[in-house]
């Protein structure tokens, strides 16, 4: 009877219907879209915050509460003010975009006192490189004091030279200090000897001048 009633009408509901709700859940899962890093910053620029999101709605709502904001608000870009109100232009914005919130009753307005400039990205068709110059600034140990810089320089794309500058770590840079010191004081140490040496063959030369002249006067 117990192996029967297993298979009643309401053990067989309950089971279709929480298999049918783990379904819908790994599917939700699975469909969720990704989570891309944004920075958020209120009207004036002076509060910015980091926030994920991976749909327009998130975003808002994470917005709001990174700047602690309620009611209704707008998103636009930080940069050129450009109003972001639709999901298929949210998903052409590249990952760490600034955008700024704007409650109601506030306005977009550019940034004051910032030199902005851009690099073109694509060179002319018709143009050729003459010089290339790439550095690259690394360090040999998590320890070193300085970081090492090498720079190379490509000429018309077929010559190239470079150069590396490689830092120390601390205990390095005071040993080589140290032995720069101990190298200049040795050769401050011979330079006065020799100075020494010649005041004094010079001082004995004036002394046996002026004795010859007194033997000489004498005589």
């Amino acid at each position: 009877m117990d192996f029967i009633s297993s298979f009643a009408p309401s053990s067989l509901i309950r089971s279709v219907s929480s298999v049918g709700s783990e379904i819908s859940r790994r599917v939700k899962t699975a469909s969720s879209p990704p989570q891309r890093p944004f920075r958020v910053c209120n009207h004036d620029r002076t509060v910015r915050r980091g926030v994920t999101a991976g749909s327009l709605r998130e975003l808002i709502a994470r917005a709001m509460d990174a700047l602690f904001l309620s009611g209704v608000i707008s998103l636009v870009l930080e940069d050129d003010g450009t109003l972001l109100d639709r999901e298929d232009f949210f998903e052409t914005l590249e990952d760490g975009s600034v955008i700024m919130v704007l409650e109601r009753g506030q306005k977009w307005v550019p940034q004051k006192n910032i030199l902005s400039y851009t690099l073109q990205q694509e060179k002319p068709r018709n143009s050729r490189d003459i010089a290339k110059v790439t550095f690259n600034v690394y360090k040999l140990n998590p320890r070193d004091l300085f970081g090492s810089l090498n720079i190379k320089t490509t000429f018309y794309g077929l010559y190239s030279m470079s150069c590396d500058f490689q830092c120390l770590g601390p205990k390095k840079v005071l040993r080589e200090f140290l032995k720069f010191l101990s190298v200049t004081l040795q050769g401050i140490g011979r330079v006065l000897l020799t100075a020494s040496g010649f005041l004094q063959r010079l001082l004995e030369g004036s002394d046996h001048w002026q004795n010859n002249r007194i033997y000489k006067y004498e005589g």
